[in-house]
């Protein structure tokens, strides 16, 4: 430990600093001398296999502290995608299951019906096809409506009662006040034909939350209005999703007996083979929904690989959720290389903002924040290709098939709300 806190909150181990230092660049070295004013946070995770390929796993962090806000963004989609699947299987009694076409009632006050989905092969919207927008490209229209189906009061007592009290998921990703976010639409599971098999009523969150950190950011911000307010934004009731808990929520699927019984989501097998697709498949890859590939190419939700020429390298697959949003640039990912048989986790959070106004728009993403997750994923990267291990891992587990996106005509989707 090189660093800590006052109250030992900050971690930064010596060894993650030595191999992050043995890249000169320039701009990487830049922001790892300022801390303060971008706020990154680091986790490094090196799995070493065992002859029987059983899997152990080692953090090493840098400059991260729990306390320190940084706005999630997306990655909370992550989550809501395990959370899904997970009260999917509770209601599997109901005659229900992933692919079930569903329907969104307005409840409440700003609540939106959803009854088709033109993106889907069969027009209905549905769990698993909200998976795939949420991995594919961050759509958050898939977003709020897993969050609506699983509803705000079971999101948080589930990720509590797994260990994560200090994630706070609050809301949708729409405009809309507390009281509403509290509220969730009534959902109806329905055949082709439209006949319901099963209906939720609406739900209401009678839970309390514990908004005693303040968490504030920036010295102002545009409201609603478009007016320049001069004073730091309020996060204290937004979204709250701490870099460690991405990292073991993720690692929670991609190995589940790597942590303990109560972090594990109850999942089915078929659960797990669907979302290891997902989390790791290219747009090119997908003929629903079809993303547009110039605007949706291959790295665009890779952010540790994502560079110039936007193609990923042959005979890797990132496993991942990024996010991004008022100027806050996150990734956690699962890297596997099958050629030269590494793998590793990495998370990384960065903020770049230098007028320190929020919602102007005007952020470093471009200059500074995605070649610094760039030139830190491929330092890491490197520096696994070099890492000697007793025992090379068998990664077939992960080693799935995946097809071009066929030629059919059709028109392809390139306006998204992401």
């Amino acid at each position: 430990l090189l660093s800590a806190t006052m109250d030992g909150q900050v971690k930064t181990d010596a060894k993650l600093v030595e191999i992050l230092n043995q890249n000169g660049d320039s701009l990487m070295q830049s922001v790892l001398k300022n801390p303060a004013a971008y706020r990154y946070q680091i986790i490094y995770t090196r799995i070493d296999r065992d002859r029987r390929n059983k899997p152990s796993f080692t953090n090493f962090y840098y400059n991260v502290d729990s306390k320190r806000y940084f706005n999630p963004a997306s990655v909370v989609k992550m989550p809501l995608a395990f959370l899904s699947l997970e009260k999917l299987n509770q209601l599997r009694s109901k005659g229900v299951d992933k692919f079930t076409g569903m329907e969104f009632d307005s409840s409440w006050s700003r609540q939106s019906k959803l009854k088709l989905d033109s993106t889907s092969e069969n027009t209905k919207p549905s769990i698993a096809h909200f998976i795939k927008k949420a991995f594919l490209i961050s759509d958050n229209d898939a977003y709020t409506r897993m969050y609506e189906f699983v509803g705000q009061q079971s999101i948080n007592s589930r990720m509590h009662g797994m260990g994560y009290n200090d994630t706070r998921i609050t809301r949708r990703f729409v405009r809309m006040n507390e009281e509403e976010n509290r509220h969730t639409n009534q959902v109806r599971f329905v055949k082709s034909d439209g006949s319901v098999i099963y209906t939720q009523p609406p739900q209401y969150n009678t839970d309390s939350f514990d908004f005693s950190q303040i968490n504030r950011m920036g010295k102002g911000y545009i409201n609603a209005q478009d007016s320049l307010i001069n004073e730091p934004i309020d996060f204290t009731k937004a979204n709250s999703y701490p870099l460690e808990d991405m990292q073991q929520t993720l690692q929670s699927v991609m190995f589940p007996k790597s942590v303990a019984a109560k972090q594990r989501f109850e999942l089915t097998k078929d659960d797990y083979a669907y979302l290891y697709r997902y989390l790791s498949q290219y747009p090119s890859e997908t003929d629903y929904p079809k993303y547009d590939t110039t605007a949706f190419y291959d790295s665009y939700v890779k952010f540790f690989f994502r560079q110039g020429n936007r193609l990923m390298p042959k005979d890797v697959r990132v496993f991942n959720k990024v996010g991004w949003a008022y100027g806050c640039l996150t990734d956690v990912s699962y890297v596997v290389d099958f050629k030269n048989r590494i793998e590793f986790m990495l998370a990384v959070t960065i903020y770049v903002n230098n007028d320190g106004i929020l919602n102007d728009d005007k952020y470093e993403y471009d200059s500074i924040g995605w070649p610094f997750l760039y030139k830190v994923g491929q330092t890491i990267y490197q520096h696994e290709l070099k890492r000697e291990r007793n025992f090379k891992p068998d990664l077939k587990n992960f080693q799935l098939k995946y097809t071009p996106r066929s030629n059919d005509g059709r028109k392809a989707v390139k306006d998204v709300d992401n």
